[in-house]
């Protein structure tokens, strides 16, 4: 038996999120923690739950996801991926097989994640591009130098939510940035951890700045002491979870 850690791609449009609905009264539909117990159980695994670095909610994307689970296995990490990849639905994918410590836990032991969203500006709606990136209209200005508002140790309360009530709303952005293509939009940030919501909640605020609709300085001034800005999230299908870093 070993403890193995797998990097997941998954399209979030079809599921109802990552992790698996255990709550009394929550109505049963496709989850990422699902479909990957379904496809282990088919290959001898006896667990009860695996583990999952974060939450996606329900329309958001990962390309990496981490799990971990514990397995007998005696065929070698590719042919752990082939099979897996073998029982898995179209819309997921195993990416990377590794090893892991016996106590390795990929939400607990993470020290960062990163996540990335699209957008474009365009007054006509892209069924294609609008299932990967939320279309803005009116365009946005220079959404670049508001990235700079981000990075360090900061209260964000007013742009997310611990996930336990009365939990920390206190997190250090490592790295915030806007990069510009043509009329697409992308927003690379990375931090020890994210309030509920908190990514989605951040580019909404940002392009109503880019709009004109909100101030920057109502933006730095909600870091300093959670002032109330405008109500709104960026839809989830712009964003994606790409990566989780660990020591």
């Amino acid at each position: 038996m070993a403890r193995y850690q797998i990097v997941i791609a998954y399209d979030g449009s079809d599921f109802q999120g990552s992790q698996r609905q255990t709550r009394r009264g929550c109505q049963g539909g496709r989850t990422v923690q699902g479909e990957l117990e379904q496809a282990l159980r088919s290959l001898g695994w006896q667990g009860r739950s695996v583990l999952l670095a974060g939450r996606t909610d329900r329309g958001v994307h990962a390309s990496g996801q981490v799990a971990a689970f514990d397995l007998d296995w005696r065929h070698g990490l590719t042919a752990l991926q082939c099979a897996l990849n073998a029982l898995l639905p179209p819309d997921m994918a195993v990416r990377q097989v590794q090893e892991a410590p016996a106590d390795f836990h990929p939400r607990f032991g993470a020290i960062a994640r990163r996540y990335r969203y699209r957008l474009f500006c365009a007054a006509t709606r892209d069924p294609l591009r609008e299932r990967y990136a939320w279309r803005v209209w009116p365009a946005v200005a220079d959404l670049r130098p508001l990235a700079s508002l981000w990075p360090g140790t900061h209260d964000f309360a007013a742009f997310g939510r611990p996930p336990h009530p009365g939990g920390s709303t206190r997190r250090t952005v490592y790295h915030a940035a806007w990069e510009q293509q043509d009329d697409e939009w992308t927003f690379d940030i990375e931090a020890d951890a994210f309030l509920y919501r908190m990514v989605r909640r951040l580019v909404y605020l940002q392009v109503a700045v880019g709009q004109g609709r909100l101030s920057q300085q109502a933006l730095a001034t909600a870091l300093e002491k959670a002032a109330p800005l405008l109500a709104g999230l960026a839809p989830p299908q712009g964003l994606t979870l790409v990566a989780v870093r660990y020591p």
